[in-house]
């Protein structure tokens, strides 16, 4: 495929006042888990290959890649330019980088199982289980002085600042508001990957200004709606690039969110036994952490509800893929976890997943339920694949260079 500009600074994808869409991929945070995104991901360029060509990558064709914690080091893989300005990863290398590296960002203790889980626990008490010096030294290794607005096409990759308690999201639309947030996208996947307990918080300045960070889920582990909010304010400000566009006009979105599976969850607690908790309760309870897995849950579960329900209601329904797996148990629901055998299973998963029938909301019950007549999530991804071709050559009938027909 030939470099263009495709009127943002960027290479690829023409801006979205040129087609009909406005494309955004979105990748949830989940650690080792990443490996199941990364399998369908692997699949949905394969496809995009097939109608376009070898050489084209997922960049080519989304006006935003968002992710959190291990999404946002897919995101930062799939658009940080090589020496040619193109996608420095394939979809295909994903998976095989996490093979390799996680065993070293997450190392096991080798002991038995029993005194394994004794060391890490304790280790927790005094602080995280990692210290982040190999993933930290990994992603400098590759990305170098690389920064937020070099990437081949936007994105967005949420953090939380522990200093200033508030969100912070980098957002390539937001680097020609403040030049701050335009920093070296290594600062940016360590800040994102940060989660408590398991990796340091990380520091750093960029033009006098302090960062703070931790993991981004802590503010959006599914970052769908962070990146559809971003596109939005730029409607919003007048970006000559979604001219014409509507802010209300959601039946424009094209959104393929992604998460990284769930542990099958077994009623544990009740109201009784909670009301007699205090801070330890809610915080170490039978091996888990109430309070921790309640926040994650919900707020992962009204982000799916709410786009389910708008793309419903907009009755663009099927603009909106969410490939997810609940059902995960052991192992495969660790975030950690790096052996060869879980590694080998999250891998499973992934291609499991791909056969699995689409699933939605039931906007009546507020359930997530399989979709018949949508197929498999295979199939689905099929169809996107063919929009999103669709929409690029549409957009490159279109576009003019210097201006929109």
């Amino acid at each position: 495929m030939t470099n263009q500009s495709n009127g943002t600074g960027r290479v690829g994808l023409r801006p979205p006042n040129a087609g009909n869409l406005i494309t955004v991929l979105s990748i949830d945070g989940g650690g080792v888990r990443g490996i199941i995104p990364g399998v369908i991901l692997e699949y949905l360029e394969s496809e995009l290959q097939e109608l376009d060509g070898e050489d084209v990558r997922l960049a080519d064709y989304f006006d935003v890649i968002s992710g959190t914690s291990t999404g946002g080091l897919i995101t930062v893989m799939l658009t940080a330019p090589d020496a040619n300005n193109r996608p420095l990863y394939a979809a295909k290398d994903i998976v095989p980088f996490y093979r390799d590296n996680l065993p070293k960002i997450f190392p096991q203790m080798g002991c038995l199982p029993i005194f394994d889980g004794i060391i890490k626990l304790l280790k927790t008490l005094v602080g995280p289980k990692y210290d982040g010096k190999y993933l930290k030294n990994l992603v400098t290794g590759l990305l170098g002085t690389t920064k937020l607005d070099q990437t081949v096409t936007n994105v967005v990759i949420p953090t939380f600042d522990i200093k200033n308690m508030q969100p912070v999201i980098f957002s390539s639309y937001q680097v020609p508001r403040e030049p701050s947030m335009n920093v070296q996208l290594s600062d940016i996947c360590v800040g994102t990957s940060a989660a408590p307990t398991y990796l340091p918080a990380h520091y750093f300045v960029n033009d006098d200004r302090e960062f703070n960070l931790i993991d981004g889920g802590i503010a959006a582990n599914n970052p769908s709606l962070t990146a559809i909010g971003e596109v939005t304010r730029q409607i919003v400000k007048s970006d000559t690039n979604f001219s014409g566009i509507s802010p209300l006009d959601f039946t424009r979105f094209l959104l393929i969110s992604l998460g990284t599976g769930t542990q099958k969850l077994k009623p544990q607690y009740d109201a009784k036994m909670a009301a007699k908790w205090g801070v330890l309760g809610w915080l170490v309870n039978n091996g888990s952490a109430p309070l921790i897995d309640a926040f994650n849950q919900a707020s992962g579960d009204l982000v799916v509800i709410h786009n389910d329900v708008v793309f419903e209601a907009l009755k663009s329904v099927d603009n909106h893929l969410r490939i997810q797996v609940d059902t995960l148990t052991g192992n495969l629901a660790s975030v950690d976890m790096s052996t060869e055998e879980n590694l080998d299973g999250l891998v499973k998963v992934g291609e499991e997943l791909l056969d699995t029938q689409v699933s939605r909301v039931n906007t009546d019950t507020g359930l997530v339920e399989p979709v018949p007549a949508a197929g498999t999530n295979r199939e689905a991804l099929k169809r996107f694949a063919k929009q999103l071709s669709d929409e690029r050559k549409l957009r490159e009938s279109n576009y003019t260079g210097a201006g929109v027909q």
